[in-house]
């Protein structure tokens, strides 16, 4: 078998149906459209979503998804393993972080997440912890304390 002479099976294809040819086509005049009425003009008025004039679906349901938080606390997170680059029994804050480039903003909370490893006592002053922080933290030495803002 080769590339020509490859054709569809029989049945699969069938000639496009010429409207509007003259009356002696079969469906001429009004191409099988009928006589008058919306559907009978170029562009039938009915595309996807159509409901025959009634409101539709997409225009009666709220046009933005999901729902926004606006009581959420945004915080600025830190990982255990970028605490390695203060000394061992150093006192870590929100200024310490800052001088570091740890973090950028001073009014944003900040949260400390248990991604990496410490190997040195500190003692981290902060507004939050993830459970697996805290577990690093203490499990080196140091504390984790939370600071009310």
């Amino acid at each position: 078998m080769e590339l020509h002479d490859l054709r569809p099976a029989a049945g699969a294809t069938k000639k496009r149906k010429r409207v509007g040819r003259g009356a002696a086509s079969g469906s001429g005049k009004t191409a099988g459209r009928g006589q008058d009425g919306q559907l009978s003009r170029s562009g039938g008025g009915k595309g996807p979503g159509f409901e025959g004039g009634q409101m539709p679906l997409q225009r009666r349901l709220p046009k933005l998804k999901g729902f926004t938080n606006h009581f959420r606390t945004d915080y600025q997170p830190i990982n255990v393993g970028d605490l390695e680059a203060f000394d061992a029994s150093s006192e870590v804050g929100r200024n310490q972080l800052i001088e570091k480039g740890l973090i950028r903003k001073d009014s944003r909370p900040i949260k400390v997440l248990g991604d990496g490893e410490l190997t040195k006592s500190i003692n981290v002053k902060v507004d939050a912890y993830s459970k697996s922080a805290v577990d690093k933290i203490e499990k080196a030495g140091g504390k984790a304390d939370k600071v009310a803002r």
